[in-house]
């Protein structure tokens, strides 16, 4: 006879009905303990799921299960047993057998628990990260976990199907100007000297691709040391990727595949943005292209149409600019306002079946509560039989053209912003948003992709009163040299890309500027001398000197995309040992004071912050 294995010969998912009569032995966690009338039933836990025990008085070691309390760790050996068709859990996998046990072992006790695990309350964050250990026991979190895992090995299989290599970069490297603040990390060998993490491994998969490497990618870590918010963390992951030889429509083709095969595979059965389906593109300057994959939206139209440039195209309504129809009068306070300067519009949101007082007057509510002075709004009044409103009464009988042009009509309504774009856009799309949401016009069983591309290669800082860089330096220009000599800056596009996905942002790429020529030019415009450039980023442009592939690339961030495959909104749901709000972790106390000595040995002291 084979000896048994000291704690298990199945885990606590495995077994089933065909199982009925087996000696088994089995090790996990006390989930859950019920004593009906001398029968204690146990829910046994384990990574793989959940089996039911069942004790009786005169089992071996009944009286100290009795006492344990839950999430202690217990071996059992038992017999299979079916369950009575009346108490079958057709939930649960195991749920047509339960375990007769005859024999106990404490493995480890567990102490008062200061954070359930059945039943998964609400319980504060702080709570939760500091026992995070517990956190992860439970059944949400720790799906969400091995989700991350399993998406993390589908993305590797599908870049490698489509051959890629995956290199690793380094992690102690030169701080960079460019993009979010460095953590510094100070050197012992070299005193009064810094590496920095990697915000992005940017120019190294940049060098690798001018070292003759083709298709590259990595899962990898980034730091950056900015403020927090429920989709950004200080450190995290993203799908690291850069081509040799390729233009922007390469890269699409190379990526699209990969995620819309990883939200296929993973979607529990959402519909995805087909990749095989043909779209009519029309870039800022009237060109009309055909191209197959995700739909395309550029800057400008993502802006105009959707007051965001992470657009959540689930909700369908598209803004529209309507200033023609409020320049000469009828309503006087648009028309002043259209008058006051030649880049003020008015821009109209509609709201297909909105078309009630009440509603309108709760979107108002909730403008002034974003500190607006209201929303301007036309609705159709079943007491007058048409458009009613403040706008509408003004406005007076051309209200029928202007909402017509808006393809709306009874029982609608359409909400309006007036003034300069550029101030009002961010907070139009959010009333775009509020509108879909309370409507429920936002189809929430799918997973809706675009790309936006074309941004601006330069933007206006109004701080330091000149131009600079909008997105990121290292892009190569639309029109290259001959643009940044002969176009307004303002003007010029630069081959720049996002994936977003049901409104959020999960990656951003660029073809880049692989000519020293054009790079010092670039930095020239936003105002960096050759020296600078020489001094910031003299490997990269040293590199371009001798010979350099047309290259680009881009990096999908892993914790956007599993938090949407997750259905969760913050990626602490889907980190095994996120930071808190605070950039801090509570469980292994982090940040912290050091020794002297380790000061010391780097050649640092500390120094409080000054108060002010």
């Amino acid at each position: 006879m084979t000896s048994m294995h000291a704690y298990r010969t199945h885990n606590c998912g495995a077994l089933r009905a065909s199982d009925t009569g087996a000696a088994v032995r089995l090790s996990g966690w006390i989930h859950r303990k019920r004593d009906h009338g001398g029968l204690v039933f146990i829910d046994l836990r384990d990574h793989y799921g959940l089996t039911q025990l069942v004790l009786h008085p005169e089992t071996p070691g009944f009286s100290i299960v009795e006492r344990l309390r839950a999430e202690s760790v217990i071996r059992v050996d038992g017999e299979v047993i079916a369950r009575d068709a009346s108490v079958v859990n057709p939930n649960l996998p195991t749920g047509e057998i339960e375990i007769r046990v005859s024999a106990v072992e404490v493995l480890s006790e567990a102490a008062e628990l200061p954070l359930p695990v059945f039943g998964e309350p609400d319980y504060p964050e702080e709570i939760r990260l500091k026992h995070r250990y517990l956190d992860l026991r439970r059944e949400t979190l720790h799906k969400n976990i091995v989700l991350r895992s399993r998406v993390i090995q589908s993305i590797r299989n599908h870049m490698f199907a489509q051959g890629f290599n995956e290199f690793q970069t380094p992690i102690l490297t030169a701080s960079s100007p460019e993009g979010a603040r460095d953590f510094l990390v100070p050197s012992r060998l070299h005193p009064e000297k810094f590496y920095a993490l990697p915000q992005a491994p940017q120019q190294f998969k940049q060098l690798l691709m001018v070292s003759g490497f083709d298709r590259y990618f990595q899962i990898a870590p980034c730091f950056r040391d900015e403020d927090l918010r429920a989709d950004r963390s200080l450190e995290f992951y993203q799908l690291d990727v850069e081509m040799s030889f390729v233009t922007q429509e390469d890269v699409f083709a190379a990526i699209e595949p990969v995620m819309h095969g990883v939200f296929e595979e993973f979607g529990n059965g959402r519909r995805v943005s087909p990749i095989s389906e043909t779209h009519t593109f029309v870039n800022d300057f009237g060109a009309t292209f055909e191209h197959k994959g995700f739909e395309r939206l550029t800057y400008a139209q993502s802006m105009a149409w959707y007051g965001s440039d992470k657009p959540d195209l689930r909700n369908p309504i598209k803004m529209a600019n309507v200033s023609e129809h409020f320049r000469d009068g009828g309503f006087g306070l648009f028309a002043k306002i259209l008058g006051a300067d030649a880049k003020n519009q008015v821009w109209a949101i509609p709201a297909p079946t909105g078309g009630s007082r009440a509603f309108c007057d709760r979107m108002n509510s909730w403008a002034q509560g974003e500190g607006q002075p209201g929303l301007g709004y036309v609705f159709w009044s079943e007491d007058q039989g048409g458009w009613g409103g403040p706008i509408a009464k003004n406005l007076g009988e051309p209200t029928q053209a202007l909402m017509e042009s808006l393809g709306l009509g009874a029982g609608d309504a359409a909400f309006f912003v007036a003034g300069d774009p550029a101030v009002f856009a961010k907070f139009a799309g959010l009333a775009r948003t509020r509108v879909g949401t309370e409507l429920k016009l936002v189809d929430e069983n799918q997973f809706k992709f675009c790309w936006i591309v074309d941004f601006p290669m330069f933007e206006w800082n109004e701080d330091e009163k000149k131009v600079d860089f909008s997105h990121n330096p290292f892009s190569m220009p639309q029109g290259g040299l001959e643009a940044l000599e002969t176009q307004d800056p303002l003007t010029i596009r630069a081959y720049q890309y996002d994936i977003v996905c049901n409104g959020y942002e999960l990656c951003s790429g660029a073809i880049r500027n692989h000519k020293p020529e054009i790079m010092l030019k670039a930095f020239e415009i936003a105002g960096y001398g050759p020296e600078v450039v020489e001094e910031q980023f003299g490997g990269m442009l040293n590199a371009f000197r001798y010979g350099a592939p047309p290259h680009g690339g881009l990096a999908p961030g892993i914790d956007r995309i599993v938090m949407l495959l997750a259905d969760q909104v913050a990626i602490r749901e889907v980190i095994a040992f996120p930071l808190n709000q605070q950039g801090q972790d509570l469980l292994m106390n982090a940040p912290a004071n050091v020794l002297d000595k380790q000061l010391k040995e780097l050649h640092i002291r500390t120094a409080p912050p000054i108060k002010v």
